[in-house]
């Protein structure tokens, strides 16, 4: 029996000023972006990513200064960066954007310059919305405080971006996370 190849593998795309780290799944198919809110990282989207089928080609990216991403001064360029991700996994359709909490300004960013298939966005999610997730998939939704982020992030702290109706028909905060296969359906539903 011949080894098989990793599910997911880690890449770094850009240059040290601007390298964004992302995890992949798949290598066909229509791209699906997965954006984490402030203060999480990558790591939020890999109970779904793991669900997503061969149709695709899921991308949970660690936005600047989270994860293993190289913090930023500036994110004006950031939807750019993104493009230019999405472009070299050499996919060529219109990816599915998903977005957490405050990472929906990115999404809207980049639905405004870019061609998409379809953009979901969720609320950020609270505490009572934590305690709903299963206890196995909590690890995936743990906050991580670094005091720059605030700063770094404080255009998009100011926007408050409500779910999409994908998003609320998959009930309240980290619907991902509650129940992963069900919301690797509904991603694949847009597909």
């Amino acid at each position: 029996m011949l080894p098989q190849p990793p599910r997911r593998t880690t890449h770094a795309h850009g240059t040290p000023r601007n390298r964004l780290v992302y995890d992949r799944w798949g290598r066909f198919g229509r791209p699906v972006v997965l954006l984490h809110g402030l203060r999480y990282d990558r790591t939020m989207w890999w109970p779904v990513a793991a669900e997503l089928d061969a149709s695709c080609a899921a991308v949970a990216v660690d936005l600047p200064g989270h994860g293993d991403s190289a913090a930023r001064e500036e994110l004006s360029g950031l939807a750019q960066d993104l493009a230019l991700l999405v472009r070299g996994l050499d996919l060529h359709r219109a990816p599915i954007l998903v977005a957490h909490a405050e990472s929906a300004v990115l999404a809207r960013a980049f639905a405004e310059r870019y061609a998409v298939q379809h953009v979901i966005t969720l609320d950020g999610g609270t505490a009572a919305d934590l305690r709903a997730v299963p206890e196995a998939y909590r690890q995936f939704a743990v906050r991580r405080d670094d005091p720059a982020l605030p700063h770094a992030y404080r255009e998009w702290s100011a926007v408050r971006v409500g779910a999409t109706p994908q998003a609320h028909a998959a009930g309240g905060g980290f619907p991902h996370l509650r129940d992963p296969a069900a919301f690797a359906a509904l991603v694949h539903g847009l597909i």
